[in-house]
């Protein structure tokens, strides 16, 4: 099942209530829906995270702890999934984030110099932000709802899949014992 998955690589809460410079949000870490790990927690918490890794702005990782307390999501899943935007793979998504908004937005994106600067791109962000927040917007939304609808499929899925090897199970071992089919299931 996937919440035995998802349980291996969680954080315990009482651990994280332990941590001096974690005190501060106590009430928030000991607050157990926060912490489930069913279909509709797990989906909302990718949504939120893959939603707030996208965007460019600063402190991701409030944002997304303030929108799994706002939808009673999985906390660590959410806070967790921000860092798909780290410092390898920012520059990437985020180019493709203004690409995209330079296309939506109908305006030739900018070349790059061949020796990219931290200048440059101050020079230019009153042109690139305008495409770079549409195209992260629209790739927030996007990717966020893709993440909660892929989530949820693929978690009925496991459960179909567990439901069916244990029906199998049980017919085997009915077989075997020269019993009656006990699964409940009408023919």
């Amino acid at each position: 099942m996937p919440r035995r998955f998802l349980q291996r690589y969680m954080p315990h809460p009482d651990a994280l209530q332990g941590n001096r410079s974690l005190r501060f949000m106590r009430h928030l870490i000991g607050d157990a829906s926060l912490w489930m790990l069913s279909r509709r927690a797990v989906a909302n918490a990718f949504m939120v995270g893959i939603f707030c890794a996208l965007l460019p702005i600063p402190f991701q990782m409030a944002l997304a702890a303030g929108g799994a307390c706002l939808l009673r999501c999985n906390l660590p899943l959410s806070v967790g999934l921000v860092w798909i935007t780290n410092p390898l793979t920012m520059p990437i998504i985020f180019y493709g984030n203004y690409r995209l908004g330079a296309w939506l937005l109908s305006t030739p994106p900018l070349v790059a110099p061949d020796a990219l600067s931290t200048q440059w791109v101050a020079e230019q962000l009153v042109d690139i932000l305008p495409s770079l927040a549409l195209g992260s917007l629209v790739a927030a939304v996007i990717g966020g709802l893709a993440a909660n609808a892929s989530i949820r499929l693929i978690w009925r899925w496991h459960v179909s899949r567990s439901w069916h090897r244990r029906r199998k199970q049980r017919r085997l071992r009915a077989a075997l014992t020269g019993k009656g089919s006990d699964d409940g299931c009408p023919r």
